[in-house]
């Protein structure tokens, strides 16, 4: 009986032993800043805006500056495609300081609306709010102005 040569068994080893260390690169997240938005969210954010008043479950009053006589500042969500029951987080900024953190359910469905508010006290400057998902990673954001 001949015998094969050890040389092809190197080269399936090799083979094997490169295909071993690069299967678990494939399907990893590459590196993004940090607070940069999940990819991964339970949800999608179809429509996010900053309002004086929620009506009839929709936005009123939709502007990216308010004067600084504005009472309250609503910030009205609306979220698609929730692949199961979850938590999201408002959580509201004056300038860098973070101002009020309010958590509410979005129960799994094709849509789902929800607000929170916040009283401005006549800050004046810049504000945003940052929608955040269960696990407290930054999602989506808007900005927006009293003056």
């Amino acid at each position: 009986m001949k015998r094969h040569g050890t040389g092809i068994w190197i080269l399936v080893l090799v083979v094997i032993a490169a295909w071993g260390i690069t299967l678990p690169v494939y399907g990893q997240e590459k590196d993004k800043p940090e607070g940069a938005p999940k990819e991964t969210a339970p949800f999608m954010i179809k429509r996010l805006v900053i309002g004086t008043g929620v009506e009839q479950s929709e936005p009123a009053g939709v502007a990216e500056t308010f004067p600084a006589s504005t009472e309250k500042a609503y910030c009205f969500l609306e979220a698609t495609d929730i692949a199961k029951d979850t938590e999201v987080s408002f959580v509201w900024f004056h300038g860098e300081k973070e101002m009020l953190k309010f958590s509410v359910p979005l129960k799994m469905g094709s849509r789902w609306r929800t607000y929170s508010n916040k009283n401005l006290r006549e800050l004046k400057g810049d504000w945003k709010v940052e929608i955040r998902d269960s696990d407290g990673n930054l999602v989506k954001e808007i900005k927006f102005k009293v003056e």
